[in-house]
């Protein structure tokens, strides 16, 4: 019988990898993802807004919004080195400095000293002899705005007269190869005497960009006010330098509700892949076995093999078809880490960490195991009692539909880190329990509900090879569509 079984289990194998539909599958993941970086430098537009001052008060409110706007972009740069550097312990390099400092809301003051002490730069020399792949490794982020020149034509015109000639600044036309600004910012010559200022926004204007016309311009009109009410000019200014001291307590990079979906992309990536091979498998095997029945082939093949080591015989064939994708992708994966591990080292570590365990593994392999056993035979059965490819369709689409729609829930539920009432449900469905517990071994799963909900699978895997096992007997040599009813009574047959 094992002879029989692995003989029907090779040539099933053989026929669905001599097909085009497999290798143009088995290698459009991994192409996917080796062109996604590429294709992502082209397409990737900066996020860096462009902020054009018109001040026709003086120049000295647009010398201080410039001052802001490089103040702020420093900021941005310190915060993300400092987070760099606690990541990777680089602290040594140099104790005393800022950004070696942890839980911590960086000032102006210790940003303008950032930026005098060389800023980033000097920074990163001196990260670099401690360790050069690191400093070599770390990218400042993109400024959110910067600052471009203004005109003096623009400075000039009246305010009535802006609308009109700010438009080509704007909406530069299509043969124009200026690019639009993004902001446009008028500072008119009774400033002081009146609060009012005008903003040109191509779309909605950034929340960001508000408050920071509200800092700089705020603390002049402040100092106006009391110096107009009395209070010498030199205590109104000193009063804008009046700032909490704020500390910041965060997880460490890579922590909380960010580790969470760290922990949760490869288990997620393990259901999502599983879901698909599933699919794609079950459909090749379906398409073999209604191919065999529409040809006549079958009479032949079961002149060697009883119908049982016929049918053990395409379970194991669709299983080793399934885990070969599996295995190529998971390589793929790998190879990936490996020639990129500088760039992505820090996602992958705390990623690994749910699959890392040995019972993680078992885990893993025993639910892809008996989630492919457990698809295989509903779409071995459906080959069985179909005629030709249209009858299969339809039994088949809503087999899938019923397998992939709750997936997209669950996700989401995982993505969001609840694992309310639905996730636990999906757990003890048999159909949906593979999925389930793959995708929860990122946020955690119990161990109980790992065992209990493994042998409730494999105890709906045996009943299913039983029942639709009968149904594959019964239908071998039969013609014509099968309803519902006689399916059912096919299934309450013993012989």
């Amino acid at each position: 019988m094992f002879q029989h079984v692995r003989l029907v289990a090779i040539r099933e194998f053989r026929q669905i990898a001599m097909t085009r539909s497999f290798w143009l599958t088995l290698i459009i993941l991994p192409l996917a993802i080796a062109l996604g970086p590429v294709a992502s430098s082209y397409l990737d537009k900066s996020d860096t807004d462009s902020v054009m001052v018109i001040d026709q008060a003086g120049g000295t409110t647009a010398n201080r919004i410039a001052q802001r706007v490089d103040l702020d972009n420093q900021r941005v740069t310190l915060d993300a080195l400092a987070r760099y550097v606690r990541r990777h312990d680089l602290q040594r390099a140099d104790p005393a400095a800022s950004w070696a400092q942890q839980d911590h809301w960086y000032t102006d003051a210790e940003v303008a000293s950032f930026v005098a002490a060389g800023g980033s730069k000097a920074a990163l020399a001196k990260i670099a002899r401690v360790s050069k792949d690191d400093a070599d490794r770390f990218e400042a982020p993109d400024p959110d705005y910067r600052i471009v020149a203004t005109p003096p034509a623009l400075v000039a015109t009246a305010p009535a007269g802006l609308d009109a000639a700010l438009d080509s600044y704007l909406r530069p036309g299509g043969k124009s190869n200026r690019k639009p600004v993004d902001y446009v910012v008028l500072i008119p010559h009774d400033f002081g005497a009146s609060p009012a200022i005008r903003i040109w926004a191509n779309g909605a204007p950034r929340a960001s960009m508000m408050a920071l016309l509200d800092d700089v311009l705020t603390p002049d009109l402040r100092v106006r006010f009391l110096a107009n009410a009395g209070t010498p000019p030199a205590t109104a200014a000193s009063a804008n330098l009046i700032v909490p001291a704020i500390q910041v307590t965060t997880p460490k990079a890579g922590g909380g509700r960010e580790r969470m979906l760290i922990r949760s992309i490869l288990p997620l990536a393990c259901a999502y892949i599983l879901l698909m091979s599933l699919v794609l498998s079950g459909s090749w095997m379906l398409q073999g076995s209604v191919e065999e029945r529409s040809n006549k082939l079958l009479e032949t093949v079961l002149a060697c093999v009883s119908p049982n080591e016929l049918m053990y015989g395409k379970l194991v064939g669709t299983v080793a078809v399934g885990l070969s994708m599996v295995l190529t992708w998971a390589a793929c994966g790998a190879f990936a880490a490996y020639a990129t591990h500088g760039a992505i080292a820090d996602m992958i570590r705390p990623a690994l960490e749910p699959v890392s365990s040995i019972g993680s593994v078992l885990t893993i392999l025993y639910f892809f195991v008996a989630g492919y056993m457990m698809v295989a035979m509903i779409f071995l059965a459906i080959g069985a009692v179909s005629d030709s490819m249209r009858d299969a369709q339809g039994y088949l689409m809503p087999v899938i539909l019923l397998i992939m729609m709750p997936f997209t829930l669950l996700v989401q539920a995982i993505l969001r880190g609840s694992g309310g009432g639905a996730v636990a449900v999906l757990t003890w469905i048999p159909l949906y329990t593979p999925f389930t517990v793959l995708a929860r071994l990122g946020s955690g799963i119990p161990t109980w509900e790992v065992i209990g909900s493994g042998l409730l699978l494999a105890a709906f895997v045996l009943v299913e090879i039983v029942l639709l096992g009968r149904v594959f007997r019964a239908s071998l040599l039969g013609e014509g569509r099968r309803g519902l009813a006689e399916i059912m009574k096919m299934m309450r047959r013993s012989g």
